[in-house]
């Protein structure tokens, strides 16, 4: 495979002609090649015309009839996670305490690590066991043969701690901490940020490994979202570094960083940016309003039905919320939090009121503020959304996973799941979506997630395979405020970033059923996406950012 890197060694810029596959660009919904010059796209057009601008200078790579696309943007990520759980213990397939006792132990027999190390792990969900109990401190001691062990749960807000874990971090009195291994809240924080002290080579590590796999499957760009009580500000630097390659280092999808740390005025936000060491898009991302459904922490308004006279927990005041939006939006920047229950959302829209009664509206709206994930938003909440532009950067994978029957959306909402993940509502009511993974949450699967939008568990939530796609791709730049307003497309002169897919079959569809979902009428005139119906996604060939590879399987040739 030749390398679309953007310049040759001797300066010159390289030029390459992608023909004889599919384009999908607004320019030309039939165009079948595509010219790069350096790193903009310089001509889309036909088979015909390639052949007439073709010659000897350029790098001419046979398409086979794949489909190139723009790359896709994941909104919500989390490197060093991401990177940890690829690389240590998953447990997304246990379905008791006893299989992660053995789980554990497995590990440990086949990787050993040094006494005084952490076994780590991640992606237990206990509400798909038949008995949801969990192991006890003390079990996970003896199956790690003494060693610390730090678990985390699937949504990443609780985690299951061995012994010498929960005492070597001082657990015993923080809030979240009980006579269980399962722990929440302070107690969380701490024994994350206890398992995790890690050398900078080896965060490092990590999030090259989390990188690579998002250029494998087609991402050009993903949205760090770091916090201090997920990860250090060296590990943000870390990642906000890889934007600056040094010297011969491979080239990875655009990192757009995030920090999700409290201002309580315009002094303390400025304080905050100028100490981190990185520039950051925004005090914005995993800043916690609340915490999560799977691990009822998600603030509700009503009781979890799973659990009469448990509520979630509400991390911010509406005060604390207020004073730090009015500060990012005096500042021009981006401010948000991470909200998932109905509750959680009422104070997060209370702050917005309360921060445009003190800063103006127009500030508050010209920021551009972000809240994630945004799971329980009733017609009210939608439109005081719209009211102050924010834009909601949500998790399709979500609804996949747990929506429906019978899932745990049910389990601890009951009939308020029907109401979960409101896609087509937030698009109807203008308010701007963006599409994420919250890797390691769930995985880095693009494809997957758009055909969680064409069928959420509540038809009346369903969107366009085209409005899903632009919501992971030109959406996910606009969200981060980008500076490049023609990121995301694939038209002269824009950035030449994009992915190649070797696809069954390329069709129009729509989320309504009783409208028809394929087309191949040229009278259409609208670009066509991979069937997503068949039951398999399509494979990523080649990612390319800013005319440099950063992912190829081989299967191309020039």
């Amino acid at each position: 495979m030749t390398d679309a890197r953007a310049d040759l060694p001797d300066g010159k810029r390289k030029v390459t002609l992608y023909r004889n596959g599919s384009v999908y660009t607004a320019a030309d919904p039939f165009a079948t090649a595509i010219l790069v010059d350096g790193d903009t796209v310089a001509w889309v057009g036909s088979e015909q015309a390639a052949t007439s601008i073709a010659d000897s200078s350029m790098d001419i790579i046979d398409l086979q009839g794949a489909l190139l696309a723009p790359g896709f943007v994941d909104s919500h990520v989390h490197l060093t996670e991401t990177g940890i759980a690829l690389d240590s213990l998953q447990l997304g397939k246990v379905r008791s305490a006893a299989e992660m006792l053995d789980a554990v132990a497995a590990s440990v027999a086949a990787k050993p690590v040094d006494a005084g190390a952490t076994v780590l792990g991640h992606g237990w969900d206990e509400s798909s066991w038949a008995d949801q109990s969990l192991p006890s401190r003390e079990e996970l001691e003896r199956a790690a043969g003494g060693r610390r062990v730090y678990l985390s749960r699937v949504d990443a807000h609780s985690a299951l701690v061995s012994s010498s874990l929960a005492e070597s971090a001082g657990l015993a009195g923080l809030d979240g901490f009980s006579s269980g291994s399962q722990i929440k809240g302070r107690a969380h924080t701490s024994a994350r940020l206890a398992a995790r002290q890690l050398p900078d080579d080896v965060l490092q590590s990590f999030q090259a490994r989390a990188l690579a796999e998002a250029a494998a499957n087609g991402y050009v760009a993903v949205a760090e979202m770091a916090a201090p009580h997920i990860g250090s500000a060296a590990d943000l630097r870390i990642a906000a570094g890889w934007n600056s390659p040094e010297g011969s280092r491979k080239a990875v999808p655009e990192v757009l960083p995030y920090w999700g740390q409290l201002a309580g005025s315009e002094d303390e936000a400025r304080g905050i940016l100028e100490s981190l060491g990185a520039g950051v898009r925004g005090l914005a991302g995993d800043l916690n309003i609340d915490g999560s459904l799977g691990s009822r922490t998600a603030a509700l308004r009503d009781d979890y039905s799973d659990a009469p006279g448990e509520r979630g927990n509400l991390y911010l005041s509406v005060d604390e919320a207020a004073a730090h939006l009015a500060a990012c939006s005096l500042l021009g920047i981006q401010a948000g939090f991470h909200v998932i229950g109905d509750a959680g959302l009422d104070a997060a829209l209370d702050a917005l009121d309360q921060a445009a009664a003190e800063v103006g509206e127009p500030r508050v709206r010209a920021a551009g503020h972000r809240f994630e994930h945004v799971e329980m938003a009733d017609p009210g909440a939608i439109s005081r959304l719209a009211k102050y532009s924010v834009t909601v950067s949500v998790q399709p994978g979500f609804d996949a996973i747990w929506g429906g029957p019978g899932r745990l959306y049910h389990e601890r909402l009951g009939r308020r799941e029907r109401g979960m993940n409101a896609f087509a509502s937030f698009y109807a009511a203008g308010v701007p979506i963006c599409f994420g993974s919250d890797s390691p949450v769930t995985p880095f699967s693009p494809w997957a997630s758009v055909r969680a939008c064409l069928e959420h568990s509540n038809p009346d939530q369903r969107i366009s395979a085209r409005a899903a796609f632009l919501g992971h791709t030109r959406a996910g730049w606009r969200a981060a405020k980008y500076s490049n307003p023609m990121a995301g497309q694939l038209v002269p002169g824009a950035p030449a970033s994009f992915a190649v897919w070797e696809v069954e079959e390329l069709m129009v569809q729509v989320a309504d059923g009783r409208v028809q979902s394929w087309s191949t009428d040229p009278r259409a005139r609208t670009p066509l996406l991979p069937a997503l119906d068949t039951g398999a996604s399509p494979v990523c060939l080649q990612t390319v950012r800013d005319g440099k590879e950063l992912f190829t399987n081989g299967s191309l040739q020039s």
